[in-house]
C-alpha cells in the first residue's frame, strides 16, 4: 500500500441520530469506532473522504425504488439539518467532501478522479448501511482497481444477519475485512 484514503459513508443526522427519519440502527454504536478510525488518518496527515447522500427537495433524485418512501418521509434534503455530517465526525479543513444520490460513493460523483489526483492505491471504508451504500462503494472501488480494506467494527446495518453476510460477500471479492485496532499499523505499511 502506497498511499491510503478514508471514506466515511452517510453519517448524517438523518440516518445516525435517534428519532431521525431514516435512523439506522446500530449506527449510534459504531460512532466512536468511526472516530477513532477517523483520528488515526488524521493523525497521519492522510487523505480522509467524508461521503455523503444528498437529495433535491421534490425528490427528482431519489432512487425510484425510495421515491415513495421520500414522498411520506423526506430525507438528506441539500441543506437542511438532516443532511449534515454528526457533529462527532464534522469536517476539518482539507478533508474532502462527496455528495452523492445513489449508493455508491463513485456513481456520478468526482470521488475516482481525486483519488487518483491524489495517488491513492487503497481505500478503508466506514460507515453506513452494510448491504447498501457500503457494499456498492467496496464492489466499485474494487473494481476500479483500489486495495480496498473494510473496517468491521466501524460499519453497521439494520439487520446483523445480512450484515454478516455482506462482509462475508465482500470478503470473497478480495475486500480485507479488518478491526479498527489494525488500521494504524495497516497504514504505516
Amino acid at each position: 500500500m502506497k498511499r491510503p484514503a478514508l471514506l466515511i459513508i452517510d453519517m448524517q443526522n438523518d440516518f445516525v441520530r435517534a428519532g431521525a427519519p431514516m435512523q439506522m440502527p446500530g449506527a449510534i454504536s459504531i460512532i466512536a469506532n468511526v472516530k477513532e478510525v477517523l483520528e488515526v488518518f488524521r493523525n497521519q496527515g492522510l487523505p480522509v473522504f467524508h461521503v455523503v447522500r444528498v437529495h433535491r427537495s421534490d425528490g427528482s433524485d431519489v432512487e425510484i425504488f425510495r421515491r415513495e418512501i421520500f414522498k411520506k418521509v423526506p430525507f438528506a434534503i441539500e441543506g437542511a439539518p438532516g443532511s449534515e455530517i454528526i457533529d462527532e465526525l464534522r469536517p476539518v479543513q482539507g478533508e474532502y467532501h462527496i455528495r452523492k444520490n445513489r449508493m455508491s460513493a463513485f456513481m456520478n460523483t468526482d470521488l475516482d478522479l481525486l483519488l487518483r489526483s491524489l495517488g491513492i492505491d487503497s481505500v478503508f471504508v466506514t460507515g453506513i448501511q452494510t448491504p447498501n451504500c457500503i457494499r456498492t462503494t467496496v464492489f466499485d472501488a474494487a473494481a476500479f482497481g483500489y486495495h480496498t480494506f473494510l473496517v468491521e467494527d466501524a460499519v453497521a446495518a439494520r439487520n446483523s444477519t445480512v450484515h454478516k453476510a455482506n462482509l462475508s460477500d465482500m470478503a470473497n471479492i478480495g475486500t480485507v475485512i479488518v478491526k479498527k485496532d489494525r488500521v494504524a499499523d495497516l497504514i504505516r505499511c
